[in-house]
């Protein structure tokens, strides 16, 4: 075993660190995990890898070892343009940007550090808002139970493509109650 071990030298070097926990003031500490690189660390916590590396002096990102603490710095939070949302069971950031007339990628960036694979249900997120009003020469509208493109188009005397037309991603399949559509007039 000896021989085995001095053979492969390079993998057995001391390659401790300090197990306390790094300072972390304007953070979170994190414990790697079996599995982890500083890429899927950086892509759950929306910190960049340059971050997370500045924020860990010493720490090797070929070499990560399962159990040391590492400080992952936050982000300075963006202030919400919108409404603060309790996450509910079920919740996928995709079904909140879609009920609330938003993106994903928007959702993310007002909320950094979120997992969109694993909503913690009571959390508190940002669910940003785009600009109210509607363009000129239509009208905002609230989708109430029972609405389809096909009935707010006989009711306002449009078309469903001109509904379409003024609301540009909207599902057709999918409205969602309390969505915010515009109606042209």
């Amino acid at each position: 075993m000896e021989r085995e071990r001095e053979r492969h030298r390079d993998n057995y070097q001391d390659r401790a660190w300090d197990p306390a926990p790094p300072p972390c003031p304007d953070g979170k500490l994190y414990t790697i995990r079996r599995g982890d690189t500083l890429y899927a660390i950086s892509r759950r916590t929306g910190v960049s890898v340059e971050q997370i590396i500045a924020a860990n002096p010493g720490i090797d990102p070929n070499n990560l070892q399962i159990g040391r603490i590492i400080c992952i710095p936050m982000r300075q939070p963006m202030p919400c343009p919108g409404f603060i949302y309790r996450i509910q069971a079920g919740d996928t950031l995709y079904s909140l940007a879609r009920r609330y007339n938003t993106t994903v990628a928007e959702i993310m960036a007002y909320n950094p550090g979120i997992d969109p694979n694993n909503l913690q249900i009571g959390a508190a997120i940002c669910i940003p808002r785009k600009p109210e009003g509607c363009p000129a020469g239509t009208q905002p509208y609230r989708i109430v139970k029972g609405d389809t493109l096909y009935r707010l188009a006989q009711r306002f005397n449009t078309s469903v493509q001109a509904i379409l037309d003024a609301n540009p991603g909207i599902d057709p399949n999918n409205l969602q109650i309390g969505q915010i559509i515009c109606i042209p007039r």
